[in-house]
């Protein structure tokens, strides 16, 4: 009788059956354990952000003020130009970056062979790990110590640039080489030239994809503070110019409330009128809600926008 015929009801295989369902709830166990740990800290991050931020967010007047004109004593005012800087600055990220990315990813995937192709993978993952500080400090010293330029967001922009091009030439990668070979041959069975190819059927297979990786780029930028408390000096006005001036974004104003948080008694001394809603005192100190108010204000940015690229990435449809 051979070995495939054994039966597999005897007390051996008890015995395995036994000592692999005890591995396996060892394992699911201490899996769950490391979710639970992770989730802590992100838990008590998000619970005490919105704890200390909603009441300030929930009024219309935070997203339509600025601070113009107001101290850590004035009670009022709002995120509306920190909100502007950013949009701004990471839409100038945006356009410099895509079609620069984009571009990368076509060529490593549709055309990329030999040495050049190498280097030019290595130079991504080199850049995919670089820290924010340093890009900033790279435009720094090209552009200010270098050339003598002053501080202005489009140099905020150029560095959030280094950041944002690795994440979509990988996702870009990523999309092209899930679109079918079989579209490839297709066309070029039917006479259409390599470059009309990509253009006509690459692409628009991969379209979707492609967006998300473009909103996840963004999103990934919207938040880093580095180059902004080192390129973009704060404002508490509102700028609409991000090649001239002062134009303040919302990790800088998180930065600014945080400077004056010791400018008065305590964290904020308060009193609440006969409608609970909280009158400066003599020693009041707005800066502390301001503070927690504009990082929950950036959290929900950067949620927004993952949130808009998981609905993208649902309606992703590469055909097999």
């Amino acid at each position: 009788m051979s070995s495939a015929s054994v039966s597999q009801t005897g007390p051996g295989f008890a015995r395995i059956n036994r000592s692999r369902k005890v591995k396996n709830h060892a394992a699911s166990v201490l899996v769950t354990l490391a979710f639970g740990l992770a989730l802590v800290p992100l838990v008590w991050l998000l619970w005490t952000v919105i704890g200390k931020g909603w009441h300030v967010v929930v009024h219309a007047s935070w997203w339509t003020g600025n601070q113009r004109n107001l101290t850590y004593q004035d009670a009022g005012g709002g995120v509306y130009h920190a909100i502007i800087g950013t949009l701004l600055q990471v839409a100038v990220c945006t356009v410099i970056s895509v079609p620069l990315a984009v571009l990368v990813g076509i060529y490593l995937v549709e055309y990329g062979r030999g040495p050049l192709a190498r280097v030019t993978t290595f130079m991504v993952d080199i850049m995919t790990g670089i820290p924010s500080i340093v890009a900033a400090l790279f435009v720094y010293a090209v552009f200010i110590a270098t050339f003598h330029l002053t501080k202005a967001g489009w140099l905020v922009s150029l560095s959030l640039v280094l950041l944002m091009v690795p994440v979509i030439v990988r996702t870009t990668e990523e999309m092209l080489k899930l679109v079918p070979n079989e579209l490839r041959e297709a066309s070029y069975a039917l006479g259409v030239v390599k470059w009309k190819t990509i253009l006509k059927v690459v692409l628009p297979t991969a379209f979707t994809g492609l967006v998300t990786g473009v909103v996840l780029g963004i999103a990934r930028v919207a938040g880093e503070t580095a180059p902004l408390l080192i390129l973009g000096p704060y404002t508490a006005n509102t700028n609409y110019n991000v090649f001239s001036g002062n134009q303040a974004a919302l990790p800088t104003m998180i930065n600014e409330m945080f400077l004056n948080l010791n400018h008065a008694t305590g964290t904020g001394a308060y009193h609440l009128d006969a409608n609970g809603d909280r009158v400066a005192g003599a020693a009041a100190n707005f800066a502390p809600e301001r503070m927690w108010g504009t990082a929950l204000t950036l959290i929900l940015l950067v949620l927004a926008l993952n949130l808009i690229a998981r609905l993208i990435g649902r309606r992703t449809k590469i055909a097999d």
